[in-house]
């Protein structure tokens, strides 16, 4: 069995919608159950590609064969979608990407499911309030204070850079990745993320129908899943789906206003290593 890594990178806003209501926000986003960390549910992201396939010439005749039908399973196999880089605002600057040492574990187990090998170095011990990270002095995420004890080791970050689409964006990586503590992150995956006001208003009045809250994934948070095929071609199958002219994914709610827009890199498994 052939695997992929899909590596999506959030072009906009995101909402992959939980299905139901949380404390005081409405429409939440998808998360695990265990940890907390959002989540892009494996059969939404099979949904959206198969809508993709149904409107890609190339991919139209073989979507049945690739996805299945409600007696049939299909020969392509998606995971969930797993976060591993989170925007989290800064003082000194836009924004860091947060990761932690428990994603960074999973990233490498699952490196090695997909026959990837395991090239990224385990961080050091890192204590709460403490980060890996670019740059001297404290390290100031929202109102909180880390500090940085060095950087983050080359062979992490050359083992993100193949999810990330676009060049620049993979230049920056170095400088703008921070790796916390598993305490300190799950704050920010928990109480970090935006949460937007919408309203209904009444057509003649203009009152207040429903007003309701949303939270959403912001811009450039980077995520990652495994796809299988049950035959070495439909692994294949991934670059017809996500060719360079249009390597795109619409997942989650509110595609009318132009969220959920994901950049996807797809790099296969051939012989125990990835090309």
């Amino acid at each position: 069995m052939k695997h992929a890594i899909l590596g999506f990178l959030a072009e906009t806003s995101a909402h992959p919608g939980a299905g139901r209501s949380m404390g005081v926000v409405d429409l939440p986003v998808a998360r695990e159950a265990a940890t907390d960390y959002p989540v892009l549910v494996g059969s939404s992201l099979k949904g959206a590609m198969r809508d993709k396939a149904r409107w890609r010439e190339a991919a139209q005749d073989q979507a049945q064969q690739w996805f299945g039908e409600p007696d049939q399973a299909g020969e392509l196999l998606i995971s969930d979608g797993r976060l591993l880089l989170l925007p989290v605002r800064s003082l000194t600057e836009s924004y860091r990407w947060a990761t932690c040492p428990h994603l960074l574990e999973r990233f490498r187990r699952d490196r090695l499911r997909a026959g990837a090998g395991s090239t990224i170095d385990a961080p050091m011990a890192i204590e709460p309030g403490q980060a890996l990270a670019a740059g001297e002095g404290p390290l100031i995420l929202e109102e909180r204070q880390f500090e940085i004890l060095e950087e983050p080791s080359a062979s992490l970050v050359d083992a993100i850079k193949p999810l990330l689409l676009h060049n620049e964006t993979r230049e920056r990586l170095q400088r703008q990745i921070a790796v916390l503590h598993d305490h300190d992150f799950v704050w920010f995956a928990r109480y970090g993320l935006a949460i937007q006001a919408r309203n209904v208003l009444e057509k003649d009045t203009k009152r207040s129908k429903n007003l309701w809250y949303e939270e959403s994934l912001p811009p450039d948070t980077v995520m990652y899943a495994l796809a299988a095929g049950r035959d070495d071609k439909t692994v294949k199958a991934l670059d017809a789906l996500f060719p360079g002219a249009d390597p795109y994914l619409q997942v989650g709610g509110n595609e009318t206003l132009g969220q959920g827009w994901f950049a996807v890199t797809v790099y296969a498994s051939e012989q125990g290593c990835l090309s």
